[in-house]
């Protein structure tokens, strides 16, 4: 239970919510910091500051190439979020919710240049 509220701590704040979301979206490819601010015109502070806060929820991984640092969502410990919310849904019983629980998300297109936060 502390991982997982050290976690949504950290996604709960719009701007570390849209990082990640995005990273989730961007894949293993990742991104770079310069990438990130262009994403959501974020000063290089700010975003290094959310940047630490979702690594340090280990929602995100950071590797060094060369002199820049690529940062990936880490799908593992996103699964095991997911995995904890949902443990022991509908008392046990899977029937009762698995439609449900399958259903595709619904779609919305947000362009990332559009969500400006600060």
């Amino acid at each position: 239970m502390k991982h997982a509220v050290i976690a949504l701590s950290a996604l709960a704040h719009a701007s570390r919510l849209a990082i990640f979301r995005h990273l989730v979206e961007l894949g293993p490819e990742g991104a770079f910091p310069g990438d990130l601010i262009q994403a959501f015109d974020l000063p290089a502070a700010t975003l290094s500051f959310h940047l630490k806060s979702l690594s340090h929820a280990g929602l995100i991984e950071a590797e060094q190439q060369g002199r820049y640092i690529r940062y990936r969502a880490n799908f593992r410990e996103m699964q095991e979020l997911i995995d904890y919310l949902t443990q022991n849904c509908c008392g046990g019983d899977p029937s009762k919710c698995a439609p449900a629980a399958k259903a595709p998300p619904a779609q919305v297109a947000i362009p990332v240049k559009s969500i400006r936060v600060r």
